[in-house]
């Protein structure tokens, strides 16, 4: 099961539409769950907005918290999705099995039946492996906010060594340091809460947030496995392109 989990304090300002990223990374089978995280003040109504907006098109859940609330929300959000895909696939499952027009959810079962769908329920979201990708806004609003969101970080990854299944967790942030880096990767997939530490100290702040491009640039990381991979695609078509518009020319 995949996911990504964009920590963010405000709107995008750069590239496409995160909401059409979000969607795109549901076609791809990726859920994305939003934490919007604030300190003194609001994220205003469009930050609100897009923070709700990029979660249902996503397939998943958006919150607004203060940075005290950050890690058991982190949390919190990562079951939940884990619980609430499992649901739709079965509920699915169950309206193809009885072959009724009508979708058919667990609540439409009979007591006993729905006790014995539900214990699977519960076993397969301790026992399904699960994938995580943190998508972390690093915008200039963000400085004061990123120690509570490394600790929400190794939070988050000892819930998920509590898990019985797999359980594997990646950290990205956005925007890059140079001009055209809309994400770098700053943990490859991990197991072990000690690789969260100092994760942004040394970032150079922007002001600039463009959440559409870093969603996307995620989307490629787990459709390729590697950025290294994803690079060397992007590089021979680059050059497939150019040798075609070459022959075209002469």
């Amino acid at each position: 099961m995949k996911q990504i989990l964009l920590i963010t304090d405000g709107c995008s300002n750069v590239g496409p539409s995160p909401v059409l990223a979000a969607a795109e990374a549901l076609e791809e089978g990726i859920t994305v769950n939003v934490v919007g995280v604030i300190d003194y003040g609001t994220i205003g109504e469009l930050g609100s907005r897009e923070i709700e907006d990029i979660a249902r098109a996503g397939g998943g859940i958006s919150q607004i918290v203060g940075t005290r609330q950050l890690a058991h929300t982190m949390q919190m959000m990562t079951r939940k999705t884990v619980v609430q895909t499992i649901q739709q696939a079965v509920n699915r499952e169950l309206t193809q099995i009885l072959g009724e027009k009508e979708p058919k959810t667990v609540t439409d079962l009979e007591p006993a039946q729905r006790a014995r769908v539900v214990e699977v329920m519960d076993d397969m979201a301790e026992t399904i492996a699960l994938q995580v990708i943190l998508l972390i806004d690093v915008s200039a609003s963000m400085k004061p906010k990123l120690a509570a969101v490394e600790e929400g970080i190794r939070d988050l990854m000892l819930s998920l060594q509590a898990r019985i299944g797999q359980s594997k967790l990646s950290v990205f942030h956005f925007p890059g340091r140079h001009s055209g880096e809309d994400a770098v990767m700053d943990i490859d997939w991990t197991t072990d809460p000690g690789r969260v530490r100092s994760l942004f100290g040394r970032l150079q702040m922007k002001g600039a947030t463009p959440t559409g491009p870093a969603i996307q640039k995620v989307i490629d990381f787990y459709r390729y496995g590697t950025l290294e991979k994803q690079q060397e695609i992007e590089g021979n078509y680059r050059i497939e392109r150019e040798g075609m518009l070459g022959d075209n020319v002469v």
